[in-house]
């Protein structure tokens, strides 16, 4: 659908976005600048939050709260905090995110229970929390942020990595024909590879860089593809005709088939030690 036929977003409330420092995250608060929405910008590094805040004040007013979503308490702090400023979230973008190296007995319990409570518990409780407004003023956007990894097979390495997105995925599904009638849209973009700081975090970038262009797209590409998805009511969306035919075809390959490919270019983008 061309972006003019996209309904435009309402300004009166304010868009929260999660990870928000750096990415896809950063990007899509971009994108919400330029169509006039108001911010709250949320990350562990507030150095960055403080420098995308400072260029665009000048578009929309914003409002940065660092936190760290691997503390089980921050969801429920973050929506006392918005709650306190007198701020109204109508839409929320879970994207936080990062992925975990090696197989899953290579990190400690605690970095896959950080990794947990960052990638399921926050998106879901922070969704709960600031949920029932929306419903109650019928008007909210839910985008969370999961990844052409939760519908393809799993891979050996990033253990739960896919299976994370596509646990965001479904939940993303269930909670939009939940809300048909409410006036909230609910979208799970899952974008494949994508330009950001992703692959330098989890010490792949030397392996990613060697699968051919034609594979990533750029992450301010993907965030308007995902505002302009969840604006207009799209439940699951994959950016990028590439994705989305590799997400066909290994949904309609048998599944051992489809293992076995994964088995064996896995290596190209996962560190499997």
């Amino acid at each position: 659908m061309p972006s003019a036929e996209i309904p435009p977003v309402t300004a009166a409330g304010h868009a929260l976005v999660t990870g928000a420092s750096s990415g896809i995250g950063a990007e899509i608060a971009r994108e919400y600048a330029r169509r006039g929405k108001p911010l709250i910008l949320t990350a562990r590094r507030e150095d960055r939050l403080l420098a995308l805040a400072d260029e665009l004040q000048a578009r929309v007013p914003c409002t940065v709260l660092a936190a760290d979503l691997a503390d089980p308490a921050v969801p429920e702090a973050l929506f006392a905090q918005v709650q306190a400023l007198g701020l109204h979230v109508d839409t929320l973008v879970n994207n936080a995110g990062y992925g975990v190296p090696g197989q899953f007995l290579t990190p400690t319990w605690s970095t896959h229970a950080d990794f947990l409570h960052v990638l399921l518990t926050a998106p879901c409780e922070l969704t709960y929390r600031f949920l029932p407004a929306m419903q109650q003023r019928r008007h909210g956007r839910i985008l969370n942020v999961a990844s052409l990894a939760g519908l393809v097979p799993g891979s050996a390495g990033h253990t739960m990595y896919g299976a994370s997105k596509a646990f965001l995925i479904k939940f993303s599904q269930s909670l939009a024909l939940e809300n048909e009638t409410t006036g909230v849209h609910v979208c799970a973009l899952c974008p494949g590879f994508t330009y950001s700081e992703f692959h330098d975090v989890t010490g792949t970038r030397q392996r990613v860089s060697k699968m051919p262009p034609r594979m990533w797209m750029q992450a301010d590409v993907v965030a308007k593809i995902g505002v302009d998805a969840v604006e207009r009511g799209q439940i699951v969306c994959v950016p990028g005709r590439l994705n989305r035919t590799i997400a066909r075809l290994l949904k309609y390959l048998p599944d051992g088939v489809a293992l076995r490919m994964m088995a064996r270019r896995s290596r190209d983008f996962r560190n499997p030690e």
